[in-house]
């Protein structure tokens, strides 16, 4: 059953996910899309400031918009106007389980569109020892619920 705009309040938390990071899945996202040494040869990574093998920061917001999507959006969201405060707090390492929070910031009627609403969302990742490792803020569109336009 969708959740339309009408029923977000600012200050609604949900808390989601749980999604063990793999070496493998690190390494394999940065061949692809972010191959800098740190995230694709362990032994230069050892060397880095990380001091080891970390996952790409797009690679953790790719994680983390799964376990957004999969917990929050239904049909009722479509889509984003963007992130704002996009920040990598502390690195992903392989065996990191990831869980994360979703804030209402904002909620808002759209200006010129009766039948969406804004819905803005903080997300932080956090470890599985609680530490965060991602944030952002979501700028979400939702409809309103049909016969309230």
């Amino acid at each position: 059953m969708p959740k339309y705009f009408e029923e977000y309040a600012v200050g609604d938390v949900s808390e989601f996910g749980e999604r063990t990071v793999t070496r493998e899945e690190i390494v394999s996202f940065a061949e692809r899309y972010d191959p800098q040494p740190f995230h694709v040869d362990e032994e230069a990574a050892a060397e880095s400031m990380f001091g080891g093998l970390v996952a790409s920061g797009w690679h953790t917001a790719a994680v983390c918009m799964r376990m957004f999507v999969e917990h929050m959006a239904d049909e009722a969201w479509l889509g984003a106007r963007g992130v704002d405060r996009l920040r990598w707090i502390q690195p992903v390492r392989p065996g990191d389980t990831l869980s994360a929070t979703a804030e209402v910031v904002d909620r808002r009627p759209h200006e010129d569109d009766p039948t969406v609403g804004h819905v803005d969302t903080k997300l932080t990742a956090y470890n599985q020892d609680g530490e965060a490792v991602l944030s952002w803020v979501g700028l979400g569109i939702v409809r309103r619920r049909p016969g309230d336009d």
